[in-house]
């Protein structure tokens, strides 16, 4: 217990009053640790890679210098240990959904000359590949589907016909997708990573950013459910997306399928052939 004090007194120069076990962290320890002037989220993981709160922390900052959407404040980064100002969670406000559906749609129109990252990050707990490439369906395929799929065959998730399918889908993928600017992603946008705040507004966690076609993360947050149609309504008047939408969403959820057939196999593996044989 005194290593685990000590480890948080590391980036908390102040005398702690409370440290308590705080849910929902599939990867990481997490704890509300509070001081006698302030209350911090604390994560702690002692079998992570060295930068890996390091890139969370990054992914952070990004999405806070666009002011358009709150993120939890870094306060201190350690080889193990990330502490971040604690929202208290809150009821959503009425205007909760719609009003993430705009801000993300805002946070979307920001770009960049390329698509990636200038470094490799994290989702969940996957390396992330990044690098700069001027096309995105280029950038798709050789950062996000084909990495992931050699990690699965090679861990027994995924088939070889998935990487022989996945290799046919990139000799057409650039008539299948739409071309627009790089946006500025969260990356990892499932209902797990989005939460009301004490005053019931939006606040983003646990990001994935890359700058990427913004449709892969509208794909996302479809794949598991829990977003609001006013979400969907509200981004669509912000930032309007290409025709047909609906048709490409399943190719883009390829990717975050891949992830979880790396981490979990079963039926995501058998959806990520399902949609490859669709698609290829």
């Amino acid at each position: 217990m005194d290593d685990f004090v000590n480890l948080i007194k590391e980036g908390i120069k102040e005398e702690i009053y409370a440290i308590i076990p705080v849910g929902g962290g599939s990867i990481n320890n997490t704890y509300k640790v509070t001081t006698s002037n302030k209350t911090y989220f604390v994560k702690i993981n002692k079998s992570i890679p060295e930068d890996f709160f390091e890139k969370e922390a990054e992914g952070l900052s990004l999405l806070s210098k666009t002011n358009k959407i709150r993120t939890p404040e870094v306060i201190f980064i350690g080889k193990n240990l990330l502490i971040l100002e604690f929202i208290e969670r809150g009821r959503e406000c009425k205007e909760y959904w719609s009003s993430l559906g705009h801000r993300l749609a805002e946070i979307h129109k920001v770009t960049a000359s390329s698509f990636g990252l200038d470094n490799n990050n994290y989702i969940g707990s996957l390396e992330q590949l990044n690098g700069w490439f001027s096309n995105w369906p280029e950038f798709f395929v050789e950062r996000r589907l084909l990495p992931l799929a050699h990690r699965a065959l090679e861990v027994g998730r995924l088939e070889r016909r998935g990487i022989e399918l996945i290799e046919q889908l990139s000799k057409k993928i650039k008539d299948l997708l739409v071309h627009e600017k790089p946006s500025l992603l969260h990356g990892d946008l499932w209902s797990g990573n989005v939460m009301a705040g004490f005053s019931g507004e939006p606040v983003l966690v646990d990001p994935a950013v890359y700058y990427g076609n913004r449709e892969i993360e509208i794909a996302f947050t479809t794949l598991f459910g829990g977003f609001d149609s006013s979400f969907y309504e509200s981004y669509q008047d912000t930032f309007p997306l290409e025709k047909y939408f609906d048709k490409r969403k399943d190719l883009y959820n390829l990717y975050p399928l891949l992830v979880h057939a790396n981490l979990f196999g079963g039926g995501y593996s058998n959806s990520v052939m399902t949609i490859l044989r669709r698609f290829a």
